[in-house]
C-alpha cells in the first residue's frame, strides 16, 4: 500500500520503517521540526510536507499525532484524501470517533496501538516485531486490514472494542508507565535511606520480580509484608515515609491496600491479618 504519516514521532516513524521494509510504499510524511532529521535517519527519500499535501496519493494514511490532536488532524486532511482511503489513527484510548471527519469525507476508520514502550525510534524497530498490537474497527473488512498490516511488520494482534480502549489504555500504564514511576520512587527512598548509586544494586529484586510475575502470573508472584500479612512493618514502613518522604505516602498506602486485598483473595492472609493492615493504613487517610 502506499502509506503517508501525519505526525512521524517515534511511534510513526517505527512504524513506516517496518511498513516500508515489509514492501509498502511510504510516500510522504508530515511533523514538527524534529520530523525531518528523524525521517533524513530512518527514512531516506521519502518527503517530509505538510499534512495535507503528504495524504493526496496515500491509500493508508496513519495519524500519530498526541491523542487530544488526532481530531484536529483528521480534519485538517480530510478534504485531501484519494477517495476509498484507510485512515488509522495510534492512540491506545482515543475512540474512532476522534476520525469522524475523515470518516464523513468517505475514509475507512480504524485504529492500531502497538502494546509497548518507544523511549526512541530505533528501540520502537527493534521491538515492534516482537510485541502484540490492538486492533481497533468497525467493520470487518478494516480489522482484516489492520491484522494484516501487524503481521507485515511481524508483530502479532489482538482485538480491543472501541468502548473498551480507556479502559485497556489504563492498564497498559499501569503495566509500564507506573512501573517506571515505583522504581523512580524506590531509587529516591534508598538514597534517603543513605544507599547511594541504587539502581544497580535493586536491578536484580526488580528483574527477578518482573521474572516471577511471568512465570507464576501476577497473583502467584506477589511477596512483602502485605502478602504476609504484616502490619507491623507496614506501619513502620509508613512512619518513616511520613518523616522523610511524605509525598509518598497516599501511594504506599494504596497499593499496600490492593496488594492485601490480593493477598487476601489468594488466601495467603486471613480476613484478621487483612483487617490488621486495613486498620494501619486507615491511620494514614
Amino acid at each position: 500500500m502506499d502509506v503517508a504519516v501525519v505526525g512521524a514521532g517515534r511511534v510513526g516513524t517505527a512504524l513506516a520503517v517496518l511498513l516500508a521494509r515489509a514492501g509498502h510504499r511510504l510516500v510522504a510524511v508530515s511533523g514538527r521540526d524534529a520530523t525531518r532529521a528523524r525521517t533524513e535517519k530512518f527514512l531516506p527519500g521519502v518527503t517530509v510536507i505538510p499534512a495535507v499535501e503528504a495524504v493526496r496519493e496515500a491509500e493508508l494514511v496513519l495519524i500519530g499525532v498526541p491523542d487530544d490532536a488526532i481530531g484536529e488532524a483528521a480534519t485538517g486532511i480530510a478534504d485531501a484524501l484519494r477517495p476509498g482511503a484507510h485512515v488509522a489513527h495510534l492512540s491506545g484510548s482515543a475512540p474512532l470517533s476522534d476520525l469522524d471527519a475523515v470518516a464523513l469525507a468517505g475514509a475507512r476508520v480504524l485504529s492500531l496501538h502497538p502494546l509497548q514502550t518507544f523511549p526512541d525510534v530505533q528501540a520502537g524497530i527493534a521491538r515492534l516485531p516482537q510485541s502484540f498490537v490492538a486492533v481497533t474497527a468497525s467493520e470487518d473488512d478494516e480489522y482484516l486490514l489492520a491484522e494484516g498490516l501487524v503481521g507485515d511488520i511481524g508483530a502479532r494482534s489482538f482485538r480491543v472494542p472501541d468502548d473498551r480502549k480507556p479502559l485497556y489504555h489504563a492498564a497498559a500504564v499501569f503495566c509500564s508507565n507506573y512501573l517506571t514511576v515505583t522504581q523512580r520512587v524506590a531509587e529516591l527512598l534508598f538514597t534517603l535511606a543513605g544507599v547511594e548509586d541504587s539502581v544497580e544494586m535493586f536491578e536484580p529484586l526488580a528483574r527477578s520480580t518482573l521474572d516471577n510475575v511471568f512465570e507464576l502470573g501476577p497473583a502467584n508472584a506477589l511477596t512483602g509484608p502485605a502478602a504476609r500479612g504484616d502490619a507491623g512493618t507496614i506501619r513502620r514502613n509508613l512512619e518513616a515515609l511520613s518523616a522523610e518522604a511524605p509525598h509518598s505516602v497516599p501511594a504506599y498506602v494504596e497499593l499496600a491496600r490492593a496488594a492485601v486485598h490480593l493477598a487476601a483473595a489468594e488466601g495467603t492472609v486471613t480476613e484478621e491479618e487483612m483487617r490488621n493492615v486495613e486498620g494501619v493504613l486507615a491511620e494514614w487517610k
